[in-house]
C-alpha cells in the first residue's frame, strides 16, 4: 500500500479554515476544509468525505495545493477550441439554413449536416464566403 502524499506545511489548519470562510468559491472552500482536517490529523478518507469527494480526488487536490497554494484549489475553466467559422461566416450559414436548399442546385429538399459541410467547403455559391 502506498503512502499518503505529504501536504505542504506553510499553512496551519486555522489558516486554511480562515481562507475557506472568506473565499467566494464554494468548491475551493470545501477543498480547504478537507485539507484543514488532514492537517489536524484526520484520516484522508474522513477528510475527503468532509469535502464530498473520495480519497483519490483529495490526493489530486493535495498535489494542486502543494504546487499552487490555495489558488490551486479553484476550478479552472477553459474557453474551449477556437470556432472554425468567423461571425460573418456564421451569419452567412444561418441565412443559407433559413432559406433552405434549392433542389435544382443542391440536389436535396432539406439540409442535412453533410450537405451543410459541403456548403462550408465551398462547393456551392452563397452570399458570404465561408472558406
Amino acid at each position: 500500500m502506498g503512502s499518503a502524499v505529504k501536504l505542504r506545511t506553510d499553512y496551519l489548519p486555522a489558516d486554511l479554515r480562515r481562507l475557506a470562510r472568506v473565499t467566494t468559491d464554494v468548491n475551493q472552500s470545501r477543498r480547504l476544509l478537507s485539507l484543514a482536517a488532514v492537517v489536524d490529523g484526520m484520516s484522508r478518507a474522513d477528510a475527503a468525505r468532509i469535502g464530498g469527494m473520495d480519497r483519490q480526488t483529495l490526493r489530486d487536490w493535495v498535489h494542486r495545493f502543494n504546487a499552487a497554494g490555495p489558488e490551486g484549489l479553484k476550478d479552472v475553466w477553459h474557453a474551449g477550441p477556437e470556432p472554425r467559422l468567423s461571425a460573418a461566416q456564421k451569419v452567412g450559414l444561418a441565412e443559407i439554413v433559413e432559406t433552405g436548399p434549392d433542389p435544382a442546385v443542391d440536389g436535396v429538399v432539406r439540409w442535412r449536416r453533410v450537405d451543410l459541410q459541403r456548403v462550408i467547403k465551398g462547393k456551392r455559391d452563397f452570399p458570404c464566403t465561408l472558406t
